[in-house]
């Protein structure tokens, strides 16, 4: 018997075409008919797979969720395995920002995403912290991450920093001297790497004070 001429649909295919069409057009474009057309099928075909735009939404949500690793989470190094997780979390985000302002808004109903926030959960409790104050903490992160791959504080500066003086000589004064910033690790340099130099900091400063708090604890 020959091959079909189409590939054969899948649920994960169906949601990582979702996920290019989104991520090239943006989310509005993510309709089923130009999922279908991009896949070389018949539209209702894709409803043996996906019942509707919500059952799609959560098929792209999973298909994200699978390519967090959270593994550094079992770590016995708490700082290092939050940190590989955190980071790991705002790259799969990056490679989907254009999705993300609809799925965060979503429930948390996929196992995929469950799983992801059971692992951070876990962790924090095998480490020591009361379970309200665990939950608390990982509520911290995901604002972080998730927040931090949504707004880009650079891009919202147009000048040159100089030319935020004299009005405002704080603003330009720290803009100047995150401009002559060198490039390190991942982040480029200057203005350039203030998003990402500024994750790593707000990460750094919110694991500071945790293990502040579990110093406390123990």
């Amino acid at each position: 018997m020959g091959r079909p001429t189409n590939p054969l649909l899948s649920r994960d295919a169906i949601a990582a075409t979702a996920l290019d069409i989104s991520a090239e057009e943006g989310p509005d474009a993510l309709t089923m008919r130009a999922i279908a057309a991009r896949m070389g099928v018949r539209g209702p075909s894709l409803y043996n797979h996906v019942s509707s735009k919500d059952d799609l939404l959560d098929a792209m949500t999973a298909l994200i969720s699978k390519e967090l690793d959270s593994s550094a989470l079992a770590t016995a190094d708490w700082r290092a395995g939050i940190t590989a997780y955190a980071r790991s979390y705002r790259r799969v985000f990056l490679r989907h920002h254009g999705i993300l302002p609809i799925v965060a808004r979503r429930p948390v109903q996929t196992a995929e995403a469950l799983g992801g926030y059971d692992a951070i959960s876990a962790a924090l409790l095998r480490h020591g912290l009361p379970p309200a104050e665990a939950a608390e903490t990982a509520a911290a992160i995901d604002y972080l991450v998730l927040g931090s791959v949504l707004e880009t504080y650079t891009a919202g500066f147009i000048r040159a920093p100089r030319d935020y003086r004299p009005e405002y000589p704080a603003l330009a004064e720290t803009l100047e001297a995150a401009d002559a910033v060198p490039a390190a690790g991942p982040a480029p340099a200057g203005l350039a790497g203030l998003d990402e130099r500024g994750f790593e900091r707000g990460l750094a400063l919110l694991l500071d004070g945790l293990g502040v708090r579990l110093d406390r604890l123990r």
